[in-house]
C-alpha cells in the first residue's frame, strides 16, 4: 500500500514537472493500515492535493513528491518509518501524526537536523520537543480551553467524566480538563483509562454511569473512538458527549451514536477570498464529492509550507535542507494557509482561534465560532 501510494504521487509528479532539475521529497509517516487506517489516508488527500497543485504551478525547479511509510499509528513503528525516511529517502521534511508517535520521532529530528510537522496530534507538550518540531494544529490545551467555557458557562454542565486512551494524548488530556474544570468552577467526577488496544466498554460505561456526569468528554480516536461512543450509547449513557477535533473524522460524522456531540477544532474559514483558500476547497470538493475537513486542509498547508520554504531557498541559491528550512521559516514573518494568514509562535507551533462545533444530521455546524 505505502509503496503504491508512494509511487503514484511521485509518477504524478515527474509528469507535471517538465523541467527537471533534482528530485524534492517530502516524507509522510502515517497509519495506512490497521485500526487508524482511515485517518492516514485522510490525512494524504490533503497532501496529494497540495503535490498536484504545486507541480501544476511549476513552482520548484525539479520533480517534486511525497514518500509515505506505515507508521500505524504506533511509537514503535514510527520510529521504523521515519528512520527509513531520513537515513534511506534522505527526505529534510516529515510530516507525522499522532501524539505518541510525534513524541517518539521528534528527537530523530533533532538529531539529524530533519524538520518533522504534526498535522493531527494535540498533546500540549508537543510544543516542547525543539526548533525541529513544528505544530501546524492547536494543541489539546487550547481545545479543551475552548470546550470547557462552553459547557459549564453555556450550556450549565459542570460534573464531567473523562474517558482517556492510555497514552501522551489521553495523560495530556486529563491533565489540562482537570485543571480547566477547576479553573471554571466545575469539577472532573470520575476518569476512566482504557488501553490503547481495548474495543470492548461495557464495563467503562457502568463505571460512567456510576458517577452521575453532566457531560462525558472523550480523548482517544481511531476505531476505538467510534466503539466507545457507540457502546457508552448502548450501555445507557445518554449525558452529552464531548471531545477535541478528532471527532471530525468521517466515521463519527456518519455514527448515529455521535449525532449531537460537541468537538472543538480550529477556526478555518472556507469562504476566504484569497486564492489559495479558493482553490483548496474547489479542488478537493471536485475530488473528494465534499469539503475537506481540517485535517485534510492542516496536511495541505503543511505541505505548501515546505513549498513555501524551498522556493525561496532555491531562488537565493540555497540547498533544501533541514537547517535551512528551520532558518527559513524563522525569518519569515507570516504564512498563506487556507482560510488564513497564520504565524509561528518561538515554540514551532501555530497559533490559530479555536471553534466548538456539533455533530447533526451526518454533518457538522459551528455552535460557538472562534476567537
Amino acid at each position: 500500500m505505502k509503496k503504491l501510494l508512494s509511487a503514484l504521487v511521485i509518477c504524478q509528479a515527474m509528469v507535471a514537472g517538465s523541467a527537471v532539475a533534482q528530485d524534492i521529497k517530502l516524507g509522510a509517516a502515517f497509519p495506512l493500515s490497521g485500526p487508524n487506517a482511515e485517518a492516514g489516508q485522510l490525512f494524504a488527500t490533503g497532501i496529494d492535493l497540495a503535490v498536484e497543485h504545486i507541480n501544476a504551478d511549476k513552482r520548484l525547479n525539479g520533480s517534486f513528491g511525497v514518500v509515505y511509510e506505515d507508521s500505524q499509528a504506533l511509537p514503535t513503528q514510527g520510529v521504523i518509518a521515519a528512520n527509513k525516511l531520513i537515513n534511506v529517502e534522505r527526505v529534510p521534511y516529515i510530516l507525522s501524526a499522532y501524539t505518541g508517535v510525534s513524541k517518539a520521532v521528534a528527537p530523530l529530528g533533532q538529531r539529524n537536523q530533519v524538520v518533522i510537522v504534526n498535522g493531527g496530534g494535540v498533546g500540549p507538550d508537543l510544543a516542547e520537543l525543539g526548533p525541529y518540531f513544528w505544530n501546524v494544529i492547536p494543541l489539546a490545551n487550547l481545545e479543551v480551553a475552548t470546550m470547557v467555557p462552553f459547557l459549564v458557562k453555556d450550556k450549565g454542565l459542570k460534573r464531567v467524566a473523562l474517558v482517556y486512551i492510555d497514552d501522551p494524548l489521553g495523560d495530556a488530556a486529563k491533565k489540562v480538563l482537570d485543571k480547566e474544570l477547576k479553573a471554571a468552577g466545575a469539577e472532573l467526577v470520575g476518569a476512566f483509562s482504557i488501553p490503547a488496544s481495548a474495543q470492548q466498554f461495557s464495563g467503562i460505561a457502568a463505571r460512567v454511569r456510576d458517577t452521575r456526569p453532566d457531560a462525558v468528554y472523550i480523548a482517544s480516536y481511531g476505531n476505538q473512538q467510534v466503539q466507545l461512543t457507540k457502546q457508552l450509547r448502548d450501555n445507557g449513557v445518554s449525558q452529552p458527549i464531548a471531545s477535541y477535533s478528532v471527532f471530525s473524522m468521517p466515521s463519527m460524522l456518519a455514527l448515529p451514536e455521535a449525532q449531537g456531540s460537541f468537538f472543538t477544532s480550529q477556526e478555518v474559514n472556507r469562504q476566504s477570498q484569497d486564492a489559495r483558500t479558493q482553490r483548496m476547497v474547489k479542488d478537493y470538493t471536485a475530488k473528494h464529492g465534499k469539503e475537506p475537513n481540517t485535517y485534510a486542509i492542516n496536511y495541505y498547508n503543511a505541505t505548501m509550507l515546505f513549498a513555501d520554504l524551498v522556493e525561496a531557498l532555491q531562488k537565493e541559491g540555497k540547498a533544501i535542507t533541514g537547517a535551512n528550512l528551520l532558518e527559513k521559516r524563522q525569518a519569515t514573518p507570516s504564512f498563506q494557509f487556507v482560510g488564513s494568514t497564520v504565524s509561528f509562535q518561538d515554540d514551532g507551533t501555530v497559533r490559530a482561534p479555536v471553534q466548538v462545533n456539533e455533530i447533526a444530521n451526518g454533518t457538522t455546524k459551528i455552535v460557538k465560532p472562534g476567537k
